[in-house]
């Protein structure tokens, strides 16, 4: 199986996913290739934006562009900072580029023109995401195809957002896991109402303006996602998103922790469900109360040392001030479902995490588990309830890069 990965042959995700969740160590590292995509053809700068236009430069700018000769500053968070996710953009009308589709270069951040558009393209832009599985493989080795979808859905986090900071119609992400490539896309309309696949799916509704200002996005063609708790985020905001390094001592507020499990509960719709690990004075699993507006106690007792173990050893997680998981995808689950779960996972940690920042604590995304079988610790059938994401959470300022 690791052989297929490091060639990005087609894979038994089923399969993938149980060996991933077992005890079992990665190998030795393996080649991770190249940084970006091999594009054919020569790369071109990114144009610069008429006033009706959408500035496609600056959306890929504040989403996935790397800030560094070394590629590893990125305002999306990946797995080692390996950033495996590839894009794909296919251009409409509305746009600084002129239509067609390109081959994104986040490192050089330039692209390379592959072809005319389909000819139903609509306006705008949408990219699409899929991975080189070998650059992560390179480092966790069979643990890789959960960081991969993780990472697919941080990505297109970090395009929505993107595009609710610069002002666009109402952006929409597919992330119904329904195929193998693109994993997921992001449609970013332009932003003079000229619309695209959310206006006319959205039964005639218009901009998001007149939604009461809130953006939304549809992780599988159907739930709409508002913006992180706060309103849509500035662009020096999305630039300077970092994950904290540890250790991450405090407990957060409980308005903090609470404003971050409903960003994460909106945003990561349908098969998961979410609840957050706090230490003393009542060490516990809280999750939000059914009307949102307060925090229940979901289980009692300390469980940061058995969620440390969990994440493939990391123990400095038993002492950070709480940790959010994102749990469901069963052991029975089909490829088709653990792509949706993972994806959206990683799309709505994505948005806490931003909603922890505003708030002044620190977060660090944490994506590798094992034998994370949640359901089952807290006495329930085995199997039905896995850790699939978290977030790890305290209250010392976050101003490092350093990723899951």
């Amino acid at each position: 199986m690791e052989e297929d990965l490091r060639e990005d042959r087609p894979v038994d995700l089923v399969a993938a996913l149980a060996r991933a969740r077992s005890p079992e160590p990665p190998g030795p590292g393996t080649p991770a290739g190249g940084a970006v995509r091999a594009w054919p053809g020569p790369p071109s700068p990114l144009p610069p934006a008429g006033p009706a236009d959408l500035d496609v430069g600056a959306l890929l700018g504040l989403s996935l562009a790397a800030a560094d000769a070394s590629g590893r500053l990125r305002p999306v968070a990946s797995a080692g900072a390996l950033h495996p996710v590839d894009t794909e953009l296919v251009v409409g009308a509305g746009c600084s580029l002129p239509p067609g589709r390109y081959g994104y270069d986040p490192l050089r951040h330039r692209v390379h023109h592959l072809g005319r558009p389909p000819g139903n393209t609509p306006p705008g832009v949408t990219a699409e995401l899929s991975v080189t599985a070998r650059r992560t493989v390179s480092h966790y080795g069979h643990r890789a195809w959960p960081l991969l979808l993780l990472d697919t859905g941080h990505a297109a986090a970090a395009l929505f957002l993107a595009a609710r900071a610069l002002g666009t119609d109402e952006p929409e992400a597919r992330l119904d896991g329904l195929a193998e490539s693109p994993l997921a896309a992001v449609h970013i309309p332009p932003p003079d109402g000229r619309g695209g696949p959310a206006a006319h799916q959205a039964g005639g509704r218009g901009p998001a303006h007149q939604d009461g200002g809130q953006g939304k996005a549809r992780p599988d063609g159907g739930a709409r996602v508002p913006d992180p708790p706060g309103g849509p985020p500035a662009p020096a905001e999305l630039l300077a998103r970092r994950s904290t390094p540890p250790p991450m001592p405090g407990t957060p507020s409980e308005d903090a922790l609470r404003a971050v499990l409903t960003a994460a509960v909106q945003a990561g719709t349908g098969d998961l469900r979410w609840c957050a690990a706090v230490g003393p004075p009542r060490p516990a699993l809280v999750a939000l109360s059914a009307d949102g507006t307060t925090l229940r106690r979901h289980a009692a007792g300390e469980a940061r040392p058995t969620l440390a173990a969990w994440a493939a050893g990391q123990a400095w997680l038993a002492a950070a001030g709480a940790v959010l998981l994102a749990h469901g995808c069963p052991a029975d689950a089909d490829a088709m479902h653990i792509r949706r779960a993972h994806l959206r996972a990683g799309f709505a940690v994505h948005l806490a995490h931003v909603t922890a920042l505003r708030h002044g604590l620190s977060a660090r995304p944490v994506g590798s588990w094992q034998q994370a079988d949640l359901g089952a610790a807290l006495g329930a059938a085995p199997g039905r309830d896995w850790v699939v994401h978290g977030l790890a959470l305290g209250t010392r300022h976050a101003d490092e890069e350093n990723t899951t």
